[in-house]
């Protein structure tokens, strides 16, 4: 897929799903309903790993699993292979602001596995070493989803705290070729 249609068609998806988001708002009736924000997109029959002692509802360093009732900013992060032989984020830097609640929708754009695992740096190098050990290790946290080439997934997160956080793709050799990013909260 070129360039400007993968563009044009992450727009759309991103368009149409903060459109279903609005409409589910101005329809919601009132009752509490549990929702589960965090998609799950893998069968994969690798081991399940979770890196926080956190239930999925607890804070984080660096913020929280966001609340599906409640409004949330759209951003499309793309997760692929360049021909250099580097691999990318895009986009690779969001400032967002403190209380903000983002809905980050993911596509593996790539030929290869990629994964998306919100942190803090130090975190992620924590857990970078953790996935040399067991590279196919899955992640059970709200703030992590790893998606297959052509896949898609979301994560629902509410940035509680300022600060400057890290996004990477923690599967062994990935980051060092330039799959990492940052969300700066102010």
């Amino acid at each position: 897929m070129n360039t400007k249609l993968f563009c044009i068609a992450t727009v759309f998806v991103a368009i149409f799903s903060y459109g279903t988001l609005a409409i589910a708002q101005d329809h919601h009736d009132g009752h509490e309903h549990d929702h589960d924000a965090v998609s799950d997109d893998h069968d994969s029959p690798s081991e399940s790993h979770d890196t926080h002692d956190h239930g999925h509802d607890d804070e984080y360093t660096f913020g929280k699993p966001g609340d599906s009732k409640k409004p949330a900013r759209v951003v499309a992060v793309a997760m692929r292979e360049l021909d250099d032989g580097t691999m990318a984020f895009t986009p690779k830097n969001l400032t967002v602001n403190q209380g903000e609640q983002i809905r980050f929708l993911l596509r593996n754009a790539g030929v290869l596995e990629h994964e998306f695992v919100l942190a803090t740096e130090e975190e992620n190098l924590e857990h970078a070493k953790e996935m040399e050990k067991n590279p196919d290790m899955e992640h059970d946290d709200p703030n992590a989803r790893r998606l297959g080439p052509g896949e898609t997934g979301e994560i629902l997160w509410h940035f509680t705290k300022s600060g400057t956080y890290d996004f990477s793709c923690l599967i062994p050799g990935h980051r060092g070729l330039g799959m990492t990013g940052s969300v700066m909260v102010k």
